[in-house]
């Protein structure tokens, strides 16, 4: 009995110290498919500390996306993790929401079981502005859908900012769109709000369709997934078979993980490499609204206005006298170790 007792406090002293170590993030999501693939292995890894989940309205709409969140919550037995709702809609544009690609319930149209968690009553981005001052340069946000929220709770609290220890989003291309020819989905839904995250002066990495794109699940990991069974294993198969099967109907080999990526780099940076830059958000351009626009070489043309005497034949214009340094806003992450994600994602749903 002395025995069990000693190997059962060792397991209790090491499972405490694990937490201690982890990175406490806050989770801000519009939750439908990728999403869901992302709290699931957010669930299952040590290295991460869930302080709150916070819902955004994206893929669906702010009512249904509290209530997957809720559920999903409740299929991984994380009733302690508050999830709170947020902005119901996009600062200033209409929401589009995706359940063209989500399923009609945004979770693959697979019906979980009613939640056994219930709502936190705060407002999402009071809920993170709470926790960011309880914790002080020790929170991570990881959003991974438009990021209302998190402009939100900087309009209403910019004190936050240096309190900050990192921003790691999905969203984003330095490569085109996949909403269009310019604009990834998440910033085009909301850019106003994607201009204010960027232009924040925090640490932020953006994991975009840059790196998303090379980082496919495809049928070989799907049949790696149903080798395991349980609750999270079961679910996360569903979905990521009904994403896999989507993706054949337009040609593709897998589908792309978008959202679990970003959960994989707050885990282990070193799954991609990123070089800084200067990131704009266009909230204006008839055809780049949404794009985010990055300055690769953190430099530009300095222009200055030479005016000319009347009659000397030449008119006013402007003269390129040099270049300047523009300080970087951003870590784009450009590359990515595809299969050692893919490797560590299997087997974090798999319990291994």
């Amino acid at each position: 009995m002395l025995l069990i007792a000693l190997i059962l406090v060792g397991i209790s002293m090491t499972s405490v110290s694990a937490l201690a170590n982890a990175r406490k993030i806050i989770f801000d999501t519009d939750p439908g498919t990728d999403d869901a693939l992302a709290l699931m292995l957010a669930f299952n890894s040590p290295e991460l500390d869930i302080r709150a989940i916070t819902v955004v309205p994206g893929n669906v709409t702010a009512k249904q996306g509290l209530e997957n969140a809720l559920r999903m919550t409740s299929l991984a037995n994380r009733c302690e993790v508050p999830v709170a709702s947020g902005a119901q809609h996009p600062l200033f544009q209409k929401l589009i929401t995706a359940e063209f690609w989500h399923g009609k319930n945004g979770l693959a149209n697979v019906d979980l079981p009613p939640s056994k968690c219930k709502a936190d009553a705060r407002f999402g981005p009071d809920l993170i502005i709470e926790l960011i001052h309880a914790s002080p340069h020790e929170i991570t946000l990881v959003p991974v859908g438009p990021l209302t929220n998190i402009a939100l709770a900087i309009q209403k609290d910019p004190t936050i900012i240096p309190l900050v220890k990192e921003v790691i989003l999905m969203g984003g291309s330095v490569k085109g769109g996949n909403v269009n020819a310019a604009a990834e989905a998440n910033i085009y839904n909301d850019p106003e709000a994607a201009q204010i995250v960027f232009q924040a002066g925090w640490p932020l990495t953006m994991v975009g369709l840059d790196v998303g794109d090379k980082t496919l699940f495809g049928r070989k990991e799907l049949e790696e997934i149903g080798k395991s069974h349980g609750p999270m294993s079961d679910f996360t198969y569903k979905i990521g078979k009904f994403l896999v099967d989507l993706s054949g109907q337009f040609g593709g080999s897998g589908t792309p993980m978008y959202d679990p990526l970003a959960v994989g780099v707050a885990i282990d940076a070193t799954l991609v490499s990123a070089q800084a830059m200067q990131v704009e958000v266009e909230t204006r351009g008839e055809f780049t609204r949404g794009e985010t626009v990055a300055n690769h070489r953190n430099e530009v043309e300095r222009n200055v206005l030479h005016h000319f005497p009347a009659g000397s034949g030449e008119a006013d214009r402007y003269m390129i006298e040099g270049l300047d340094k523009v300080e970087p806003n951003a870590k784009v992450c450009l590359d990515v170790q595809a299969d050692r994600f893919l490797q560590l994602f299997v087997s974090r749903i798999r319990g291994r």
